[in-house]
């Protein structure tokens, strides 16, 4: 489960309400990271898919979530969301 909020410039960000899922992403990561810790992934959020990667802050890593996707799948500020996450070898 990931919290749905707006970053500070206005990007749209799902954040792991939980530690656990960052904490095994970090031990893959030097693995599959293309630099800065960023890990290519394929999201799922209900009947959306797409392509994206994930972004190192704080402990835990941020899932960019496109503006059609917000519409797509009526997200809004504060929103729980469920997502699948498929890390990109």
């Amino acid at each position: 489960m990931a919290k749905f909020f707006i970053g500070a410039a206005r990007p749209v960000f799902l954040r792991c309400r939980s530690q656990e899922p960052s904490h095994n992403l970090k031990a893959i990561s030097g693995l599959v990271t293309y630099g800065w810790g960023v890990i290519p992934v394929q999201v799922r959020i209900g009947k959306t898919e797409w392509r994206t990667s994930l972004f190192p802050k704080e402990g835990r890593y941020l899932v960019p979530i496109k503006a059609s996707v917000q519409k797509a799948e009526d997200l809004y500020e504060g929103d729980n969301v469920t997502v699948r996450l498929v890390v990109n070898l």
